[in-house]
C-alpha cells in the first residue's frame, strides 16, 4: 500500500482492535466485581445490604446514559467521544482502586458507568461507519460481539484471579489498557466530520436528561425491591417518576425537539424493533445467569475466588468461538436463523441449570449446561447487533448502536433485580419452612434460572419477527474480503 493510500484510508485492523478492546473492558466491568464483593465489603465496611450498589451503581448508570452516549457520538464526533469515554473510564478505575470509603467507591463506579455508556455505542458506531455494509462489516461486528460477550465471562475469571492479590487490582488493571487505548485511538481511528458548532447547538438536552433520568429511576426502583419489597411506597414513587419521565421523553422526541435525541421514526424499522426486543431478553437472561452461577459456586459449593473464576473459563472460550461463527452464519443465512438458535440454546442451558445439586462434581453437573448456554450467548448477540444497525444511515449509527446496548444493559439490570428479588423470597420462604440453608439457597437459584430460561425462549420467539435475508442478497456479498492495515 502506498504512503498516500495509508494516509487517507482508515486503519481497519487497528480500528477493529481498539473498538473490541474498549467493548471488552466496559462489559467486563459489569461482572468483574462479583467475585470480589466479599473482599470489597470487608475492606470498605459495606453492610450486606449496601454491598449490592458496588454492582448496581455501574449498571444503572451504564443503562441510563447509553442513549446519550450513542447520540453524542453522532453529534460531537465518534473518535472524540470514544477517546473522552476511555479517559473518564480510566480515571474512574484509578479512583476505584484507591477508594478508601464507601462514598468514593460508589462515586467511582458511577463514573465508570458513565464512561462505559459513552464507549460502548461509540465503539460500535465507529465500526459500522468505518466498514462498508455487507460481509466485511458483519465480520468486524462479529469479532466486536465476541469481545463483548467474552467480557462478561472473563470478568468473573479475572475477578477471581486478581482478588487473590487484592480487590483493588480489579480496578487498577483498567488503567494501562485505557491509557494505551486512548492514545492509539487518536493515532489510528479516522476522525469523522461531525463535531461542528451547529451540531452542538442542536443537541437535544431535554430529551437526553428525561431519557437518562427516567431509565435510571426505573432501574433504581426495581433494584431497591431487594430491600423494600414491591409494595413499598418509596419504591413505587421512584418507579412512577421514572415512567413519567420516560413518557415526557417520548413527548419531547415526538413533538417538541427540533433535533431529537431519538427520532421516533427510527422505530418504524421492524428489524430494529425486533432486534432490541431480543437483546432486552438476552440481557435479562445472561446477566442473571452470571450473577447466580457466581453465587452458586461460592456460597453453595464453597469454591474459592480462583476456582470460581476458572470454572467460567470454558464458557469464555465458547462465547468467543460462537460469536465469531455467528458472523459467518449471518452472512450465509441472515440474522434471524442464528439468533433463534442462540436464544434457544441459552434457554436450554438455563433449564439444565435448574437441576444443579447442592454438591456433586462440576464436570458432571455444570460443564455441559455451561457450554450450551455460552454457545447460545455467542450465537445470539452478534446477529442481534448486526440486525440492529443494518440499513441505518451513517449519521444515526451511534443512535442505533446505543439502542442495542441500552436494551442489553437495561434488560440486564431489570432482569437481575427482578430475579434476585424472587430468588431471595423463595429462599427465605424455604428457610422458614425448615429447609437446610444451602438447599434453600440452591432452590432460589433454580427458580431464577427457570425464569431466565423462559425469558430466553421468549426472545427466540421474538426473533421470528426479523425478516428473512434473501439468497440473492447474501450472494451479492459472497466474495471473500480481508481486513486491511
Amino acid at each position: 500500500m502506498s504512503m498516500t493510500q495509508s494516509s487517507t484510508r482508515p486503519h481497519l485492523r487497528a480500528t477493529l482492535l481498539l473498538a473490541c478492546l474498549a467493548q471488552f473492558m466496559v462489559i467486563l466491568d459489569v461482572s468483574v466485581v462479583n467475585v470480589a464483593l466479599p473482599s470489597i465489603g470487608a475492606g470498605l465496611h459495606f453492610s450486606e445490604v449496601d454491598l449490592q450498589w458496588v454492582v448496581n451503581a455501574y449498571t444503572v448508570t451504564f443503562a441510563g446514559f447509553m442513549l446519550l452516549g450513542g447520540r453524542a457520538a453522532d453529534l460531537i464526533g465518534r473518535r472524540r467521544v470514544f477517546v473522552a469515554g476511555l479517559a473518564l473510564f480510566t480515571l474512574a478505575s484509578l479512583a476505584g482502586g484507591f477508594a478508601d470509603s464507601r462514598a468514593l467507591m460508589l462515586a467511582a463506579r458511577v463514573a465508570q458507568g458513565l464512561g462505559g455508556a459513552v464507549i460502548a455505542p461509540a465503539s460500535l458506531s465507529i465500526l459500522t461507519t468505518t466498514y462498508p455494509e455487507g460481509r466485511e462489516r458483519s465480520r468486524a461486528v462479529g469479532i466486536w460481539g465476541a469481545m463483548g460477550g467474552a467480557g462478561g465471562a472473563t470478568g468473573v475469571i479475572l475477578g477471581g484471579l486478581l482478588t487473590e492479590l487484592s480487590w483493588r487490582w480489579i480496578f487498577f488493571v483498567n488503567v494501562p489498557i485505557g491509557v494505551a487505548g486512548a492514545l492509539l485511538a487518536l493515532r489510528f481511528i479516522t476522525a469523522d466530520a461531525r463535531g461542528g458548532s451547529t451540531d452542538r447547538q442542536g443537541f437535544d438536552l431535554a430529551g437526553a436528561l428525561s431519557a437518562t433520568l427516567g431509565l435510571s429511576l426505573v432501574v433504581l426502583g426495581i433494584v431497591r425491591t431487594d430491600q423494600t419489597g414491591w409494595g413499598a411506597g418509596s419504591t413505587l414513587v421512584i418507579i412512577a417518576v421514572g415512567l413519567a419521565l420516560l413518557g415526557a421523553f417520548l413527548a419531547i422526541e415526538g413533538r417538541f425537539a427540533g433535533r431529537p435525541l431519538m427520532p421516533l421514526r427510527v422505530w418504524s424499522s421492524k428489524t430494529l424493533r425486533a432486534a432490541n426486543a431480543v437483546v432486552l431478553a438476552l440481557g435479562a437472561a445472561s446477566f442473571s445467569m452470571w450473577f447466580f452461577l457466581s453465587l452458586y459456586l461460592q456460597e453453595v459449593r464453597r469454591d474459592s475466588p480462583i476456582a470460581t473464576g476458572l470454572a467460567f473459563l470454558p464458557m469464555t472460550a465458547s462465547i468467543v468461538v460462537a460469536s465469531t461463527l455467528a458472523s459467518r452464519l449471518v452472512h450465509r443465512f441472515g440474522a434471524r436463523t442464528p439468533l433463534i438458535a442462540g436464544m434457544t440454546a441459552l434457554g436450554a442451558g438455563l433449564v439444565l441449570f435448574t437441576q444443579l445439586p447442592v454438591g456433586g462434581s462440576f464436570w458432571v453437573s455444570m460443564l455441559g449446561p455451561s457450554l450450551l448456554a455460552a454457545i447460545g450467548i455467542g450465537l445470539a448477540f452478534t446477529p442481534a447487533a448486526i440486525a440492529g444497525v443494518s440499513g441505518v444511515p451513517a449519521h444515526e449509527a451511534g443512535l442505533a448502536s446505543g439502542l442495542i446496548n441500552t436494551s442489553r444493559m437495561f434488560g440486564g439490570a431489570l432482569g437481575l433485580a427482578v430475579l434476585a428479588t424472587l430468588a431471595a423470597s423463595h429462599t427465605n420462604a424455604e428457610a422458614h419452612a425448615g429447609v437446610a440453608a444451602r438447599m434453600a439457597l440452591t432452590d432460589g437459584f433454580h427458580l431464577a434460572f427457570l425464569i431466565a430460561a423462559g425469558l430466553s425462549l421468549g426472545g427466540a420467539l421474538l426473533a421470528l419477527a426479523l425478516p428473512r435475508t434473501s439468497t440473492a442478497a447474501r450472494a451479492a456479498d459472497s466474495a471473500p474480503v480481508a481486513l486491511e492495515a
